[in-house]
């Protein structure tokens, strides 16, 4: 019986070739996208997950709002103190651990023999960060790889960069030019899916800023290990109640707290920014995650379609089957196994697809992505589910449908449920277009925001800003540097900031300000920067000027509390303080222990990212230290610009590799989240019309063939091409229509919604929606055109005849 069932399934599928290629093109296409997507979505799930601990090791992010703030701010950095002493305090907490980033202001330089290399993912950890996190170790172990203060773990890659088929262990790596490390332990590449990726680790018992437990400055990524069985929420209150009696001593405004965040949240559900890599976003994989459903249903309605269109071609077959003797149920496997074989080739060519795929697939999401991504058993499982799922979703309809045709009326050539199957077919067709509308609209509101994002004016001047990281380079040899290379006519200005302008984080407070109460508080994020940094950056200033050569000089007296500072503050920080720009010069004020005047006011301009509103924000001239300089130039002959610089920079720091990059392709890799998740709806909203338009081509070809008669006649009767193409052309068209109507305002409240995430966005405007409306009505009208011209085209008489 069964094979009766196949023999006649496969012969069916050959008589009808066209038919069933695009049913089973439509279908790859749809399994293909849905295993890319749900591969991406399962990398990012996955996050942190490899960790023993993972159930129990907790982030601690830091909340500060200050009785003038609007909002809150919540960073992912801490202060030193509060692992130490929350560990030595609370029996819940069974271990923890502080993450420094050892190359945050610039790449270290490591040394081993003549190898001298810049490495930027070095980072520097309490000895507990290897008992707590679990990296593989291909040499040495984690219970005794810091237990030397001057140990640093390395992983494969670099073992291979710099030692070859040596082995590592014992060998010494010179750091920065002034400290000796030797390694104690090779670990395996650390995964892409962690949040903490380093190439070389560092044992932070060998550097001074640890040891000093301060409860002021944010720097460093708390981890905690707590006990089993413990509650979150309970060492969360124990330690702002702890926070809360040590802050009694320092009066006004400002509240502070602690919020712990599961490791395996935190890439895809943190708030906290600063992170120690940019995170993801849940709704991203929400969205995505719908996409994928709904692209493998638009694949089953598309083979649903066509094979309910064809039901009067094989109504005479289901006649004679059910005259035979044939049951419902016998014609109901007959159809299931057909869904069943076009499902099965189907799936074997997406997943063949997809295997080709995944390398471009990976470029473009950003990811290593491949089959080795998914669990063994839960991929099997998976390619069964769909196999079985996708048969039964795309056949079930049709098989009920055509098993219940009457004999009678069938082999008279009439179906007893045309008008029902016309219906389900038209509705088919819309629901197809209100996908594709959707994603049409939603990509176009997608790459709006984001070229909005690229063409607003943050008032920084971006463009052809070279950025030369310097950390550690004496401030002594910073101005001659300057000077030489500001010699060239390409160099139009240069300063130094201690981090970049377009991600400034350094988490300040205005102490007090001259007429203000003595317990006036002001949470500002802040910046030490070198004259001339505001002019070089293009921010304009509304009242004041900008930091000169007797501004620094004022903070080089080597005794803190005797220098003078000068700060330039931006609009908002002013109307915070309840001043205009003109009164706020010259008035006194005290940023986290420096003592100066306000010397300018800036224009609000964007030092974070666009997710975020302008907050308070002061820069303040400095003297001691670094990261930056920032160097204008005309861009024109940039290859020998850079050539130049590079010169320069090897006369002053021989020691030190030279590493820069440009201001504007820093500002765009803040938003490499929106960026990919923007081109993939690109993508994907391509896949969703080639799917649409298959099933619309497909129906076409049925209405026109079922119609052939009623064409010939109108021919002979004199109706003209254009006549005939149109009143083909409209049955579909109208359909279009009703999809775009439904799809509007359900693609506008979905975009809107996503907008909210930024602080400054686009107004989405009514001619997006006509022209992703009139795009789909031209697509729709190209796919079936071609048909409704060859059927007009046709000779009546044969036409005629045929029937």
């Amino acid at each position: 019986m069964i094979k009766n069932y196949l023999k006649t399934a496969w012969r069916n599928l050959l008589n009808n070739k066209s038919t069933s290629l695009i049913s089973m093109a439509g279908l790859a296409v749809g399994i293909c996208c849905f295993l890319l997507l749900i591969t991406y979505i399962i990398n990012e799930l996955r996050y942190d997950r490899f960790n023993i601990n993972a159930d129990r090791i907790v982030r601690v992010a830091y909340s500060v709002k200050s009785a003038d703030d609007k909002e809150t701010r919540t960073i992912a950095v801490t202060q030193t103190a509060p692992v130490p002493v929350f560990k030595q305090e609370f029996d819940e907490i069974e271990d923890g651990v502080r993450i420094f980033n050892y190359s945050s202001s610039r790449p270290a330089t490591i040394q081993y023999n003549d190898k001298l290399i810049a490495e930027k993912n070095v980072l520097a950890a309490d000895p507990s960060f290897f008992k707590i996190f679990s990296f593989k170790f291909l040499k040495g172990n984690a219970v005794a790889a810091f237990s030397d203060p001057l140990s640093v773990v390395i992983t494969q890659s670099i073992a291979k960069k710099y030692f070859g088929d040596e082995n590592p262990v014992g060998k010494v790596l010179k750091v920065n030019q002034n400290k000796n490390l030797a390694v104690t332990g090779v670990i395996e590449d650390v995964p892409a899916y962690s949040q903490i990726k380093f190439d070389l680790m560092v044992n932070a018992a060998s550097m001074e800023s640890p040891k000093v437990y301060k409860w002021d400055s944010a720097n460093n990524y708390s981890y905690l290990l707590l006990k089993p069985g413990v509650s979150m929420q309970s060492v969360q209150n124990k330690m702002n109640a702890y926070l809360d009696r040590l802050m009694k001593a320092t009066p006004g405004g400002t509240k502070s707290w602690y919020t712990l965040e599961p490791l395996t949240n935190v890439h895809l559900r943190s708030k906290a920014i600063y992170g120690l890599e940019p995170g993801g976003n849940i709704k991203y994989i929400y969205i995505l995650g719908i996409v994928a459903l709904v692209l493998l249903l638009l694949a089953c309605v598309n083979f649903l379609n066509l094979v309910t269109a064809r039901s009067a071609e094989r109504s005479k077959e289901i006649g004679v089957r059910k005259v035979m003797g044939a049951l419902r149920v016998q014609l109901f496997s007959q159809f299931i196994i057909e869904a069943g074989i076009i499902t099965f080739i189907s799936l074997v060519t997406g997943v063949v697809i997809t295997a080709f795929i995944f390398p471009l697939f990976s470029d473009f999401a950003g990811q290593q992505l491949s089959f080795s991504t998914w669990n063994v058993s839960w991929l099997a499982l998976a390619l069964i589910t769909l196999l079985v799922g996708v048969t039964f979703l795309a056949g079930i309809y049709p098989s009920l449908y055509l098993s219940a045709l009457k004999p009678v009326a069938s082999l008279k050539g009439r179906s007893n449920s045309k008008s029902g199957g016309n219906m389900v077919r038209q509705s088919l067709v819309v629901f197809q277009f209100v996908v594709s509308v959707f994603f049409i609209i939603s990509t176009l509101i997608a790459i709006r925001q984001l070229s909005y994002m690229r063409s607003l004016d943050t008032g920084i001047n971006r463009q052809q800003i070279v950025v030369i990281d310097i950390g550690g380079m004496p401030f002594s040899s910073i101005e001659p540097f300057k000077t030489e290379i500001s010699r060239q006519p390409e160099v139009l200005s240069s300063t130094a900031s201690y981090d970049s302008p377009v991600n400034i984080r350094g988490g300040y407070t205005i102490n007090s300000a001259e007429g203000k109460a003595s317990n006036f508080e002001l949470s500002v994020t802040a910046i030490p920067v070198e004259k001339n940094f505001t002019n070089t950056l293009g921010i304009k200033l509304i009242a004041g000027n900008e930091f000169n050569l007797s501004d620094e000089k004022q903070v080089q007296d080597t005794a803190f509390n005797n220098r003078r500072y000068s700060f330039i503050l931006n609009e908002t920080a002013i109307k915070a303080m309840g001043w205009t720009p003109e009164e706020a010069i010259g008035r006194r004020m005290n940023l986290n222990g420096r003592a100066g005047t306000i010397k300018g006011v800036a224009k609000d301009f964007n030092f974070a990212s666009l997710h975020q509103e302008i907050t308070p924000m002061v820069m303040f001239a400095e003297y001691d230290w670094f990261g930056k300089v920032l160097v204008k130039t005309t861009g024109r002959r940039m290859a020998a610009t850079i050539e130049n610089i590079q010169a320069q920079w090897k006369k002053f720091y021989p020691n030190s590799p030279f590493e820069y990059y440009f201001l504007d392709q820093e500002y765009e890799e803040m938003y490499k989240t929106e960026q990919r998740t923007g081109a993939i709806l690109t993508a994907f909203t391509g896949v969703t019309i080639f799917i649409s338009c298959l099933g619309l081509f497909g129906l076409a070809v049925f209405s026109t063939r079922q119609r052939i008669k009623e064409i010939g006649i109108r021919k002979v009767l004199g109706a003209g091409v254009l006549s005939i193409t149109r009143m083909v052309s409209f049955e579909f068209l109208k359909l279009v229509i009703i999809a775009i109507i439904i799809a509007s305002p359900l693609a506008y409240s979905f975009m809107r919604t996503w907008l909210q995430d930024f602080a400054f966005r686009i107004q989405i405007q009514w001619w997006i929606f006509a022209l992703a409306g009139g795009l789909a009505i031209v697509i729709a009208f190209l796919t079936v055109g071609y048909q409704s011209v060859k059927a007009a085209l046709s000779n009546p008489v044969q036409s005629i005849r045929s029937e």
